[in-house]
């Protein structure tokens, strides 16, 4: 493959701005729905980790506007801090005052939580017996819903990871009858082995399905071969590698690893759950998390994921979002509130309601099998705060790992309730002008250098949306890395 000349790049950056401009779908497009079974159902993940000042109106809050965004219940991911059984406590009364049906469950984050010992087993069997009962706990085939991150590697004081599991928490005495746990777990491992875990697991959580995080520089690198530093000289890629990047996103591969895995573990119908995420960038020093790393979030992520999840739904029991208040890795759908670990330098100022206001329209099309209407004019758009080669002034943590693979482009979708042209703009002298049918289309067009992001929705020669978000600049000379998604969003109504 021979070298990207500058001027390729940037003929082929103009030509990326309708490679994708449509999605698939339309707002009368239906599917055909699947048999009766047990309802779908689309949570979030809650990291009870970030609530310390939480009270019960917080909770009640973050509930009423996940409800309103199509949202079914909170996953709450708990860790070893002695305070946070309060605040689990204050979720599950908040839920009960909401007057919604809205589910809560216990994810046990096993990354902190120990698990060398029976004792440590006991944690965990006290929040399921403790919320068993609870009208807003999430009971799936008759059984405590609860799942993990990680846990792979749990032997509570047992012979395997799998008698551990089993007799310390699935097939424990204490937890029979109304305390009997439905558990479906996240662990990282081969899917090919889930048959190892008889009598642990009743589905899998596929956390690492919300990105392609096999996509990394060095793959990238060796696809590309001998042009290699085109990905940082030149800040774009070749047309071939820049489709298969795009392809890359939103797959259903390892999903169907997931529920190939499954169909070899005894017992009846498993509970598989599909995850789905905006972004990822996390920017830990050594001295702390020691995490400074992306993956891929570009060519629209969270749309595309929804789409490829809403496509195969008759495979996926469950969508997950990751995360509803996860600061540290920038995945966050909800407002930026409650304790940040940390991440505020990159977090603060870096609102993504905007995909939180977007996930309704996908979660009802996933629940129910039908694309709903599209009712009002709205346009969303993200991106970076600074170019992905710039060289930071004062960061001591240095460029995440990854970065090359990022486009320097605004990313953009218009919900659209009748054909509209619509203008994309980053300087005063960089615009796009789009016809859109009524629908839903995504668009993307290069970032400028200290410019700004500008989007315009007109029909019948008037202006329906215009959006131009004031304190966004994309910036070349930042003072500390930040890669991070700005996102803007703004309605007709």
């Amino acid at each position: 493959m021979r070298p990207v000349t500058l001027l390729q790049a940037a003929v082929f950056l103009s030509a990326t701005v309708q490679a994708f401009p449509h999605s698939p779908f339309r707002h009368r497009s239906h599917m055909k729905k699947d048999a009766p079974s047990t309802p779908k159902l689309v949570v979030a993940h809650h990291m009870v980790g970030n609530t310390y000042p939480y009270t019960v109106s917080n909770w009640a809050s973050d509930i009423a506007l996940a409800h309103a965004s199509g949202i079914d219940g909170f996953a709450l991911n708990i860790g070893s801090d002695a305070w946070q059984p309060a605040r689990v406590s204050d979720a599950y009364q908040a839920a009960a005052n909401s007057g919604t049906d809205f589910k809560l469950f216990i994810s046990f984050d096993m990354s902190i939580l120990p698990c060398s010992s029976p004792n440590d087993a006991q944690t965990l069997r006290n929040y399921i017996t403790q919320y068993a009962t609870h009208p807003n706990q999430l009971i799936v085939d008759g059984g405590v819903f609860a799942s993990t991150f990680s846990g792979e590697t749990c032997t509570f004081g047992q012979g395997s990871v799998q008698q551990g599991w089993t007799s310390q928490f699935t097939q424990n005495g204490e937890l029979t009858g109304q305390n009997a746990v439905h558990f479906v777990p996240s662990f990282f491992i081969d899917p090919s082995t889930f048959n190892q875990y008889d009598g642990v697991m009743n589905g899998a959580f596929n956390w690492n399905g919300g990105w392609p995080i096999d996509v990394t520089t060095a793959s990238t690198q060796s696809v590309l071969g001998g042009v290699a530093s085109a990905i940082s000289s030149l800040g774009s890629f070749t047309g071939s590698l820049l489709q298969n990047l795009n392809s890359s996103v939103g797959v259903f591969d390892t999903d169907t690893q997931y529920r190939n895995g499954l169909n070899a573990v005894s017992g009846g119908a498993k509970t598989y759950i599909g995850a789905v995420s905006p972004w990822f960038f996390t920017h830990y020093s050594p001295q702390t998390y020691n995490k400074n790393w992306i993956y891929l979030s570009d060519f629209h992520l969270y749309p595309t994921r929804w789409e490829t999840l809403i496509s195969n739904r008759a495979s996926v029991d469950i969508a997950e979002i990751i995360t509803w208040n996860d600061y540290g890795e920038s995945h966050y759908i909800g407002p930026i509130e409650g304790a940040q670990p940390n991440s505020q330098a990159w977090v603060d100022g870096f609102n993504h309601t905007g995909w939180l206001d977007m996930t309704n329209y996908y979660a009802q099309a996933f629940k129910t099998g039908s694309y709903p209407e599209i009712t009002e004019d709205k346009i969303y758009m993200w991106a970076r705060p600074h170019q992905k080669d710039a060289t930071a002034s004062n960061d001591g943590v240095g460029k995440p790992s990854n970065y090359e693979l990022d486009q320097d482009n605004l990313w953009a979708v218009v919900f659209a309730t009748a054909p509209s042209t619509v203008t994309l703009a980053t300087s005063d002298s960089n615009s796009q002008t789009f016809p859109v049918d009524a629908g839903v289309t995504k668009l993307t067009v290069p970032l400028t250098p200290g410019g700004y992001m500008h989007g315009t929705i007109a029909r019948n020669g008037a202006s329906v949306v215009d959006l131009r978000p004031a304190d966004y600049t994309f910036q070349s000379n930042p003072q500390t890395y930040n890669y991070n998604a700005y996102v803007a969003y703004s309605g007709s109504a």
